[in-house]
C-alpha cells in the first residue's frame, strides 16, 4: 500500500496538548495539514475535538506515544511525512528535580525514537520545542548567543536534545532543524474553547492563579519574595500562546523555504518581564476576583529573573509577539470561566481515527 501523500502534512507530537492545541489551530488557519500523536498523559482528545470545532476541520489523531517506535514507524509508513513539530513531553520543572530519570527517559529516549525513524522515512525536517531553561542563570535580556546551562533536570533535557539535533545537522546537510526557546507560555484561544488544563495540581503559574481565582484551589503559594527584583518575586517573559503557536507557524515556513539551514535556534517571547505578584493583580483584574495567595520558600531550580532579546526571531523570522499581559489574562480568565473543571471526558470515537493497528507503551 503506497502510503498517503499530502506536501502539507506535518506531524505534531504531543498536540493535543497545551500549545500543541493552539499551534494545530494556527496550522490549519495557515494551510497545513496537521497529524497529531499524542499519549494523553497531560492532555485530553477533547482539545482536539475542540480545535476541529474552532477550525471547522477534520483533524487526523493517534492515541501514541514517542517511546513506542513500532507504533511510529507503521504511521510514517502510511503517510508521506517530511516534516515535524515535536512538543511532546514531560516539563514540570518541580517534578524533574524529583523523579530525573523519568524525565531523561521519556524526552531524551522519546526524542531519539522519534529521529531514528524520521531517518528511515528520509523525513529531515523538524521544529523542536525548547525552552529557556537552556539558558540556566544567563543575564537578561537573553539572547540567542547568551550562554547556555540549565539548572534542573527538565531544563537539562531540553538543552540536550538541543545538542543532538545540532549533532543530527551537522553529520548529514539533509537535516534541518529549528530550535525555538520559549519563554512562559500563558493565555487561551481568545475563544475560549481552549486553553492550559493541567491534569494534577498545576506546575505553571497562570493555571494555578486562575484555579484559584475561580475556586478550584485554595490557595496559590508564591515561591519566594526575597529575590533581586522590585517586588522580591520572580520575574518572567510571559507569551500569550497564540503568539507561541503563530512562531511554529514561522517557523515551519523558514524550514520550507530553506532547505539548508543546519540547526537554528530562536528566542520566542516578549522581550520583557513582569513578577509573580505582576501576574497575580492582573488576573485579579481581568476576573474581578481577589486571588488567595502566600509567601513560600524558594523552588529549588528557579532563577530571579529570565525575559528574552525576541531581535533575531524578528530579523529572520518576521515574527513578534503582539498581545499583551492585558490580553493574555483576560483570555486565560475567559477558558478557565467557561471552563472550570477544564476538559469534559469525550469517548474517543468523536476524535477521527484510521484503521492503523497501535500499540502503547
Amino acid at each position: 500500500m503506497e502510503p498517503i501523500t499530502d506536501e502539507n502534512i506535518v506531524l505534531v507530537t504531543g498536540g493535543a496538548g497545551y500549545i500543541g492545541s493552539h499551534t494545530v489551530v494556527e496550522m490549519v488557519e495557515a494551510g497545513f495539514t496537521p497529524l497529531i500523536i499524542d499519549n494523553l498523559s497531560n492532555s485530553s482528545v477533547e482539545a482536539v475535538r475542540r480545535v476541529e470545532e474552532i477550525t471547522g476541520k477534520k483533524i487526523e489523531f493517534h492515541e501514541m506515544d514517542i517511546l513506542d517506535e513500532p507504533a511510529m514507524d507503521r504511521l510514517f509508513s502510511t503517510r508521506s511525512i517530511k516534516r515535524v513539530i515535536h512538543f511532546a513531553g514531560l516539563k514540570a520543572v518541580g517534578e524533574s528535580t524529583s523523579v530525573p530519570l523519568k524525565y531523561y527517559d521519556n524526552n531524551i529516549t522519546g526524542t531519539v525514537n522519534l529521529l531514528k525513524v524520521m531517518a528511515r522515512h528520509h523525513c529531515k525536517q523538524i521544529v523542536f520545542s525548547s525552552s529557556a531553561t537552556v539558558y540556566g542563570d544567563a543575564v537578561a535580556p537573553i539572547r540567542e548567543d547568551s550562554p547556555l546551562g540549565a539548572t534542573n533536570p527538565y531544563g537539562r533535557t531540553k538543552l540536550y536534545i538541543e545538542g543532538i539535533l545540532e549533532d543530527l545537522c551537522s553529520s548529514d546537510p539533509e537535516w534541518n532543524c529549528v530550535l525555538l526557546r520559549y519563554f512562559n507560555p500563558v493565555g487561551a484561544h481568545p475563544s475560549g474553547m481552549i486553553g492550559e488544563d493541567p491534569r494534577d495540581i498545576p506546575n505553571n503559574l497562570m493555571p494555578y492563579i486562575t484555579q484559584t481565582a475561580i475556586g478550584k484551589r485554595a490557595q496559590l503559594s508564591v515561591f519566594g519574595n526575597d529575590y533581586n527584583t522590585p517586588d522580591g518575586t520572580g520575574v518572567r517573559d510571559y507569551i500569550h500562546v497564540v503568539d507561541l503557536a503563530k512562531g511554529h507557524i514561522s517557523a515551519l515556513r523558514y524550514l520550507t523555504e530553506n532547505n539548508r539551514l543546519g540547526c537554528v535556534a530562536f528566542n520566542l517571547g516578549t522581550g520583557r518581564g513582569y513578577s509573580v505578584l505582576e501576574m497575580i493583580a492582573a488576573v485579579e483584574k481581568a476576573s474581578g476576583v481577589k486571588v488567595n495567595y502566600k509567601i513560600v520558600e524558594r523552588r529549588k531550580g528557579d532563577v530571579a529573573t529570565s525575559f528574552a532579546d525576541p531581535a533575531k526571531a524578528l530579523s529572520i523570522l518576521g515574527w513578534k509577539a503582539n498581545y499583551n499581559q492585558e490580553d493574555m489574562c483576560e483570555h486565560a480568565w475567559r477558558w478557565q470561566s467557561k471552563n472550570p473543571n477544564g476538559y469534559l471526558p469525550v469517548t474517543e470515537s468523536e476524535v477521527i481515527r484510521t484503521d492503523i493497528p497501535m500499540t502503547h507503551a
